[in-house]
């Protein structure tokens, strides 16, 4: 996913889920990530989706996602950021198809992703168009919960906004696959465990305060 605009998770995300004291881990995330033809939720269209599972501050590489979506709408100016071209050796699948196992794939999981508000609302923008329930589950940033690692400091001022190559580059990732939905995926769960680290060395870390600071 490219970040176009900001994307308010509370506006585009009815999230209320578990809310609780839990361990975070004890939590079952699922860390997904959208390519599409363009950064207009209204005019644009979901090219690729991919998700990873983390539990117990593991990723489970034996339950991954990816899908690609048959493309109805396509935009050749975004084929060199993603590389998916209109057919592929990859199994497209239709939106629907596509968001009924994607609701399958994370259950109930707490979801994760870098500026995640703008991957939401695609997908929301896509279970209106075929009329299926949008997701409740609690939704994370990994931009938001970075920002809370980095020290108060007036000389060097927090942005408003990191993109996933600079939280790659900050925690030494390999950015081989990037702009791929799973790889995108890969790098935003590596992100997220070393953030996770770094908040946990500050205080017990649980559920309730990881979605005060990464909502």
């Amino acid at each position: 996913m490219i970040l176009g605009k900001s994307f308010d998770l509370r506006r585009v995300f009815a999230g209320s889920g578990r809310v609780s004291d839990t361990p975070v881990t004890d939590v079952s995330f699922a860390v997904i990530d959208s390519e599409t033809t363009g950064l207009d939720p209204l005019q644009d269209r979901i090219l690729s989706l991919g998700g990873l599972k983390i539990k117990d501050n593991r990723i489970k590489v034996s339950e991954t996602l990816e899908l690609f979506l048959a493309q109805d709408h396509f935009d050749a100016r975004s084929v060199p950021i993603h590389g998916i071209m209109r057919e592929g050796p990859n199994k497209r699948i239709s939106e629907k198809e596509a968001l009924v196992q994607l609701r399958d794939y994370v259950g109930d999981a707490i979801l994760v992703g870098h500026h995640i508000g703008f991957d939401l609302e695609m997908i929301r923008r896509a279970q209106q168009r075929h009329q299926l329930p949008y997701f409740t589950n609690i939704a994370l940033d990994t931009g938001l919960l970075y920002r809370k690692t980095l020290l108060k400091s007036p000389l060097v001022p927090k942005k408003q906004h990191y993109s996933l190559d600079e939280l790659a580059e900050k925690y030494n990732i390999s950015c081989k696959d990037r702009h791929t939905a799973l790889g995108d995926a890969y790098i935003t769960a590596l992100a997220f465990l070393q953030i996770l680290s770094q908040l946990q060395e500050k205080r017990d870390l649980t559920l309730k305060a990881l979605i005060r600071m990464g909502t």
